[in-house]
Order: structure tokens, then sequence, then C-alpha cells
């Protein structure tokens, strides 16, 4: 919980300064711009006060933080603390004109119109800030999705605290109720759905998004709280656990908080985000090449596809990506269009143990779905959701939907990352490999040994995969 605390604060931190740096900017221009009617009188000077206000915006919201708690400032709140801020900003601005000894050359309309703009500036964008990460991120797929684990009796005040606590990077998505008693006709608690209750509460919760599970469990034993901290563990996902409401939190520097409760968080793996932002400027920046190349080769895989079959050129089908989340995934279609009501016919001739169905000489497979499938041509518009974050370049497999609705925890682990166009078992031969625990088992190998090197790795493993052909069908 630690890590997960640093990473929101750095990032609401410096998202803050870059806005303020702009806000500064951009006032100072325009109260030059409002006075002289243009911006060719600009002087070294101007530049030079335009760097210190900068310098100080930075030192003002880094060393003083005085944006940490911006999420529990109302309108009035943060109107005043902006204009504090805004006020220090033009008494630097005056004592830096003074210094610099342009008093005389420095417009005082530029100096009262730089305050006016800036505290109207900086206000309108915090205000825009906030809305954006409380009401549109914290929906969005890429919050942390959370599940409630408590008694009914606790439910309330606990629902209580996250929404005092007014945190911007999860959403509690679900809640599972350990009492044994709890009225089955209750569906849901403040718009949030009860998936799970009483004695087998663990026996339904595989196939529910959820990133991680905050615990709250007092009066419960120890073996018994260890033993839900293992099944979440066993499918990859992260664990709150609250010690009690501690007041004195001086010396505890090892212990996070969640929603104003005192916290040890349980996690297979902790993984350095900042290893993982430079993970998602890659997939971004590789999508945009994969969309060029795919905008170049779809004429003419468009053309061969409906010249050998009728139907459409891409084929869409609903995936899970990471944690349960429900995605549309793209590809080149290069199979008949009754492919999914055949499948059935052919589970028997399954040629892989377990979850997954692969098939030599599949007959759903179309003339032209052969080349492309051989060629994995077919993966090609699946840097579109690279691009748009349900995928990775690298990770596992996504599942369909009636595969990871029979998922045990185990398997489920393999979810716990963001889904790839390549792994570890396609480049160690996917048509070789005939037991879904032997990709389960690669997939996890891949998941607790990842690195950037290894992403690299893999995907040179890949275009040589590709070109040779080896492992493919």
């Amino acid at each position: 919980m630690g890590s997960f605390n640093r990473k929101n604060n750095l990032i609401q931190t410096y998202s803050l300064v870059l806005i303020d740096v702009a806000c500064v900017l951009v006032s100072y221009v325009c109260s030059f711009y409002l006075r002289y009617r243009g911006t060719e009188h600009l002087r070294q000077t101007d530049l030079v006060i335009c760097l210190g206000l900068t310098l100080f915006c930075v030192l003002y919201g880094v060393l003083l933080d005085w944006n940490h708690y911006i999420f529990r400032r109302g309108y009035f709140e943060e109107l005043v603390a902006v204009i504090k801020y805004a006020l220090s900003m033009t008494i630097l601005l005056g004592f830096t004109v003074f210094i610099l000894r342009q008093g005389e050359a420095f417009s005082r309309l530029v100096f009262g119109w730089y305050g006016i703009f800036n505290i109207v500036l900086t206000y309108i964008m915090h205000t825009l800030f906030k809305k954006f990460l409380s009401v549109y991120y914290k929906k969005s797929a890429s919050s942390e999705k959370v599940m409630l684990v408590t008694y009914r009796e606790y439910v309330g005040e606990l629902l209580t605290d996250v929404r005092k606590d007014h945190e911007w990077s999860y959403e509690i998505m679900a809640i599972a109720l350990m009492d044994a008693t709890v009225d089955e006709t209750e569906k849901d608690i403040d718009g949030i759905p009860i998936v799970a209750n009483g004695a087998g509460i663990m026996d339904g919760l595989t196939s529910e998004v959820m990133d991680a599970a905050f615990l709250y469990l007092p009066g419960m034993g120890r073996d018994a709280v260890e033993r839900i901290i293992n099944y979440f563990e066993t499918m990859g996902v992260k664990c709150y656990y609250s010690v009690g409401d501690f007041r004195h939190r001086g010396s505890m520097q090892s212990i996070g908080d969640f929603a104003g409760h005192l916290v040890i968080t349980y996690e297979n793996q902790a993984t350095d985000y900042r290893r993982r932002a430079i993970k998602r400027v890659f997939d971004v920046i590789g999508s945009v090449i994969g969309l060029i190349l795919t905008a170049v080769l779809t004429p003419f895989i468009a053309l061969a596809i409906k010249l050998n079959s009728r139907g459409p050129v891409f084929f869409k089908q609903t995936r899970i990506g990471r944690n349960g989340r429900r995605f549309t995934m793209y590809k080149f279609r290069s199979m008949y269009t009754d492919a999914e009501e055949r499948k059935s016919e052919l589970l028997m001739d399954n040629e892989v143990d377990g979850l997954m169905f692969k098939m030599k000489d599949d007959p759903r497979i179309t003339g032209v779905g052969k080349f492309l499938r051989k060629t994995s041509l077919d993966e090609l518009p699946q840097f579109l959701n690279v691009l748009k974050g349900d995928m990775s370049l690298v990770g596992t497999r996504p599942p369909t939907e009636d595969e990871f609705e029979r998922y045990s925890p185990h398997y489920r682990r393999r979810l716990s990352i963001t889904p790839g166009l390549t792994g570890m078992w396609q480049v160690s031969g996917r048509s070789d490999i005939h037991s879904f625990d032997d990709v389960v088992a690669l997939d996890l190998e891949y998941i607790d040994n990842w690195s950037l090197l290894l992403d690299l790795k893999i995907l040179l493993q890949t275009i040589i995969v590709v070109f040779t052909g080896r492992g493919s069908k």
C-alpha cells in the first residue's frame, strides 16, 4: 500500500505542478498581450520573469505540497487556496521586477492583469482536474477496482469512510459479506452489488472484476483471515487487510492506509509503477507503428478475405482482460462466419487439455485464413486494442468469456496483468503446447519474472517466430 500511496501522490503532485506552470505562462502572455495588443514587445526581462515564476511554481508545488489535500477542498476552500498561492506569486513578481530594477519599464497593467488571469485560470484548471479524476478516471477501466469483504453491520460505516477519503484512484465495485445469515434478497448496498455471502463466499468470486480486496474483518481468527488472503493471492489479487483504527501513526512508515484505515498490503509481486509507465509508453509507440502497417496492408487483406468467403473483414469478440475486465478484441476474420456455432461439434477433436481450444486443420478456417494465421497477419488489428490500453504488446493471451467462467483461482492469476499480443507461450511454440496447464505455467513464469528486458527479448523472439512460422498453424 505504501507504493500505491506514493504513486498516486506523485501523479497528483506533478500533474498539478504542470497545470500550474501552464497557467502561469498563459497568464503572463495573456496579460502582456492585453496590455500591448501583441507579444512582439516581449523583452529578455520578460523571459527571465517567466523563468522565475515557473521556478517558484515548481518549488511551491513540490516543496510545500500545497495541493496534497486538493480533493478534500470544496469550491470555496479551493478558491481561497488558489488566491493565497496567486498572491504569493504576484508578490514574487513584484519583488523580481524590483531586483531587476525594471520598475519603470514594467507595466502596472501587466502586473494587475497577470494576478487576475492566474487566479481565474488556476481555479478553473484545478476544478476541471478534480472533476476529471473523481468523475471520469475513477469510473474508467484504468482505476483500481476493489471488492469490499466484511460483515453486514460494518458496510455502511466503511462506505462512508470511502466517500470521506475522496480518493480518485480506486472504485468499490462489489461487496462480499462474510455473514452466514445475510438476507439473500438484498442484492446491493448503496448501488454496489453484493456478489457473495455466507459460508461459501469464496466460491463465486473468481469471475468478478477485481484488482484488489479490502478486508475489514474484526473478530475473525488469524487462520481464517490467512485462508482468505491466500485465496486472493492465488488469483493474483492484491489484499488490503485492515489492522484497526490506530490514531498514532508517526512511527508506522511501512503501513499504508485505505479509506482512513491502517492496512497491511499483501500481493504476489509489487511492481515498480515507473517501469509500468515505461512499458505503457512502449506500447503506445509500438501500437502506432503497428497501426500504420495495418493501414497499409488492410486493403490487400480485406480484398483477399472478401474474395475467399462471405462475411465481414474484421472479427470482433468479447475477451477477458486484466483482472476480469471485458473488452472487444479485433482481428482479421480467418474463419467462416458460423465458426462459433460449429465449435461445439469439434470439441472432441480439441488438441489442448484444459480450458483452451486448438485443433490442427480446423475446418472452420478459410483458405485465406490459414495464410493469415501462419503469418500472424490476422492479429494486426489488435494494435488498436494495445493503443486503447485493453492489451499490451507483451503479456498473457486473453481468454474468451466461456473459458474465463470456468477458471480456478490458480488459473485466474494469469489475468493479474494486462493481456498481450504475444507472450511466453507463443514464442515457446504456440501450437506445440498441448496442455493448458503448460500455458498457465509459462504465463505465471512471465508474471513472476517480468522486466522490460524480458519484454524486449519476447518481442525479438516473436519476430523470429513470425518470419520462420515456427509453432504456427
